[in-house]
């Protein structure tokens, strides 16, 4: 299967661990090796712009995602057909202001929105409380079996030093909008706004998340308390087939990427 990858922002970030994730995903959800995905990382300022052009909100998010195909899970013996999966948008400047509101590392944030922006791709959806406990419940599990799984340390997104924070520089820029912090996921919390002087810099420049050391294994456990989502360590789907649905963060099937 093809997973692309593109960085328009300063960040610092390693594209084969989002790379890895989107093929480990695709392939614990039985989609054909043929199926394509796009993932591409922007400013707060172009994702402010896909989610008032796509949804009809104002300000940045955290995560968009364009399916195409409306491809849908498989099953062993019966993989999805090939196709074109979509796009997945990421603001990681959103990302890691809620990653530091919710006391866990950029990179874990990453991760579950991509994994998350994957499933919804893949007709998932949280509009209801039962469907968002199914749809947080899996991604959160497949995060956690990929970083297992992959044998080596996943490394954390950095800012260059000196690099502007495009975040605070967006509001302002925009001083009449909130400063709420967009969709929550797995957080125990959620941020009033962006952080000021936020840089997303680790003490030390080749900083490292392990995958049984670093990882906050209780913040997530007492993240999933909090919203009710069961505690096993197996990778679930629903029983039946997703509906396709637009949700919060789930464009129509006419990506702005694709279309290039």
């Amino acid at each position: 299967m093809s997973v692309e990858v593109a960085n328009e922002t300063e960040w610092s970030i390693d594209p084969k661990q989002f790379s890895d994730l989107g093929a480990f995903v695709l392939d614990q959800m039985r989609v054909s090796p043929g199926a394509d995905l796009t993932i591409t990382f922007v400013d707060p300022q172009t994702i402010a712009d896909l989610h008032e052009r796509w949804m009809g909100l104002i300000g940045p998010t955290d995560v968009m995602s364009f399916p195409m195909d409306e491809l849908r899970p498989g099953k062993d013996g019966a993989l999805t057909p090939a196709g074109i999966l979509g796009d997945i948008v990421l603001c990681p400047d959103v990302a890691i202001q809620q990653a530091h509101a919710s006391g866990h590392s950029g990179i874990e944030e990453m991760l579950l929105l991509t994994a998350h922006g994957i499933l919804h791709l893949l007709g998932f959806d949280h509009m209801e409380p039962e469907q968002e406990r199914a749809m947080f419940d899996l991604q959160r599990q497949l995060m956690l079996l990929f970083i297992a799984a992959r044998g080596t340390a996943v490394h954390e997104i950095v800012l260059p030093e000196g690099a502007e924070d495009m975040l605070a520089s967006y509001y302002r820029d925009h001083p009449e909008l909130p400063r709420a912090g967009s969709e929550k996921f797995i957080h125990s919390g959620a941020s009033d706004g962006p952080t000021q002087g936020l840089s997303g810099q680790p003490e030390e420049d080749d900083a490292e998340v392990q995958s049984d050391e670093q990882i906050n294994f209780e913040q997530l456990k007492a993240n999933d308390e909090r919203f009710g989502l069961p505690q096993n360590d197996w990778v679930g789907r629903p029983e039946s087939e997703p509906e396709h649905n637009n949700g919060s963060d789930d464009a129509s099937n006419t990506s702005p990427y694709s279309e290039k």
